[in-house]
């Protein structure tokens, strides 16, 4: 599927919220930094894969995409799953606060047999 990864056995779904376990170079010395936020989108196919991950960061929203072969990813943690109705998530960008890690859920419309009788 277009909307979901896999990383090292593990599912990531469009939706998620996780956290990115990066390695960031500065000058001699490398260390690894934590990037977590919601999964706005998924690309590409096979091995050509990104993911477009999104937080918000002192009221400004940041976002980072990565490769899934990426040599610099060490580490993708699933923190928490959460379905999506879509398989893009960019009103994620118009949202702020807590509202803005949420997705819209699935629902179940129940059609009952006599819904519209004649009186």
């Amino acid at each position: 599927m277009a909307n979901q990864i896999s990383f090292n056995d593990k599912i990531i779904n469009v939706g998620d919220i996780i956290a990115v376990h990066h390695l960031v170079r500065e000058g001699e010395k490398v260390r690894t930094q934590v990037f977590e936020g919601v999964v706005l989108a998924i690309r590409g196919k096979d091995s050509g894969k990104s993911l477009t991950v999104r937080k918000v960061s002192g009221g400004v929203g940041v976002e980072r995409i990565w490769p899934i072969i990426c040599p610099t990813v060490t580490k993708i943690v699933v923190k928490k799953k959460q379905p999506a109705k879509r398989g893009k998530l960019y009103y994620l960008r118009d949202r702020v606060g807590k509202i803005a890690l949420k997705a819209k859920k699935r629902t179940e419309i129940k059609i009952k047999d006599n819904a519209a009788k004649e009186v």
